[in-house]
């Protein structure tokens, strides 16, 4: 239902803007994908505040696109190229999709990919929601027939940037079933973790009840809590780390998490002592969210209680925003959880390469910091502005859409909902802003002060 994924957004948003046409260069360069190999590619996708820009480092395409004249179509100057020369290729593809009586295991993975990565770079609703009866159940069968991993990983890409793209309430059903069965049964790693996030995405944005929800919240944490063994991929460390992305994006969608707390809790907590540095980030992240939404804003009829020393500080909250209030207690042994983020946060082991040290001190000091107070967000500071006398507080990390439009992420739930936008439309992700209203409501903008 569109009421349960547009819920617990914030205000700011106003109509989306038609931006020019661009596509940020280079997403065919890079060889190791979100939705292929999470655990190499987790410390670029995870954490948009540890980069220059909003473009570069976030994004990596999966497999060699080998598709150089999609690239040529799309980002030409070309005067002879027309400007909708993409449409035409669009439409190639599409029939060459559908038309499976006279295509070959290669070339349906050749045009899903070239499929998928027009959709990634351009707002394509209008061209394909009149082929949706034929195309999405010609996408399912190169899911459900696994002829190869290479079709069956980018048809479940396909799937995916197909579902944020049509943004319907039809596409849930179509595809869960199957998705679930590819998960449990597959005996790749790739299509497994492919088809956790395409599950994740279908279940956000194509149309789920609150039960269907949490049903696929219970799936997600089943995989965590026995470490991939429930679909038999034991000690999959990106298998995991998928599961609690997944889990994670569709806990931003949720009101009350008060019932699926503890359970959750003890899960991720357990994940902390994980050898891989991407299942104890992932981990980490969740339970920094976990925190974060046991305080909502009080309402019109409460009153405060008075301030403790466990409470938040009063600069935590921006001003203009509704007070915050703790509504349960998320963890009964945060000591015990806090020394553990604190070991994580200082972590030195020579097992941990410097890379995956960096990521997890950065981390995890933020993830300590949420714990700790609750109404801080990723890259919170206390340091003191000298102009005005308050602490920064959060809105440091902030994803640049355009010369206007900037996305702030001062909460958990938004840094997980940038990161599935990421994983989905890579490069695409702000041209879709810009256009895909199922995008732009997931995260609040506001005008950039330059």
């Amino acid at each position: 239902m569109h009421d349960l994924r547009r819920q617990a957004l914030e205000s700011g948003k106003t109509v989306s803007r038609k931006a020019r046409s661009r596509v940020v260069s280079g997403a065919n360069s890079k060889s190791n994908s979100a939705l292929n190999s999470p655990a190499q590619s987790r410390a670029a996708s995870r954490n948009p505040s540890r980069h220059g820009s909003d473009e570069d480092d976030y994004l990596s395409d999966g497999t060699a696109w080998s598709t150089n004249s999609i690239e040529d179509i799309l980002n030409s100057d070309d005067a002879d190229v027309p400007a909708d020369a993409w449409k035409a290729e669009l439409h190639n593809r599409v029939e060459q999709i559908v038309d499976r009586k006279r295509s070959s295991t290669e070339g349906r993975a050749e045009s899903l990919n070239a499929y998928a990565h027009i959709l990634m770079a351009r707002f394509a609703k209008d061209d394909i929601e009149s082929r949706t009866a034929e195309l999405l159940p010609s996408i399912l069968r190169s899911i459900k027939a696994e002829t190869s991993e290479r079709e069956t990983v980018t048809a479940l890409r396909a799937l995916a940037v197909t579902i944020v793209t049509l943004d319907s309430d039809d596409l849930y059903d179509s595809a869960a079933d199957l998705l679930r069965r590819t998960i449990s049964n597959s005996e790749s790693t790739q299509v497994k973790i492919g088809a956790i996030h395409a599950l994740g995405t279908a279940a956000f944005f194509g149309g789920t009840s609150e039960e269907e929800l949490e049903d696929n919240m219970a799936f997600f944490l089943d995989i965590i809590e026995s470490d991939g063994l429930s679909i038999d991929a034991h000690d999959e460390g990106s298998v995991v780390i998928a599961a609690l992305e997944e889990w994670s994006l569709l806990a931003t969608a949720h009101d009350d998490l008060e019932e699926a707390t503890e359970t959750a809790m003890e899960a991720f907590v357990e994940q902390l002592e994980s050898a891989d540095a991407g299942v104890q980030g992932a981990a980490g992240e969740a339970i920094a969210l976990l925190y974060e939404k046991s305080y909502t804003p009080l309402e019109d009829d409460e009153e405060p209680e008075p301030a403790s020393d466990h409470d938040h500080d009063s600069d935590d909250e921006p001003r203009g925003e509704q007070k915050l209030v703790k509504r349960y207690t998320v963890y009964r042994r945060q000591d015990q959880l806090l020394h553990t983020l604190d070991a994580l946060a200082n972590a030195s082991s020579r097992r941990i390469s410097k890379k995956d040290r960096k990521t997890l001190h950065s981390t995890f000091a933020d993830i300590r910091n949420s714990v700790e107070k609750p109404t801080r967000g990723p890259k919170y500071s206390t340091a003191i502005d000298q102009e005005t006398g308050r602490v920064y507080g959060g809105g440091r990390m902030k994803v640049k859409i355009n010369r206007s439009c900037e996305v702030r992420i001062d909460r958990w739930w938004k840094l997980q909902r940038l990161n599935a936008l990421r994983r989905v439309l890579q490069a695409g992700f702000t041209h879709h802003f810009d256009e895909n209203e199922a995008v732009s409501r997931c995260l609040p903008f506001s005008m950039s002060g330059r």
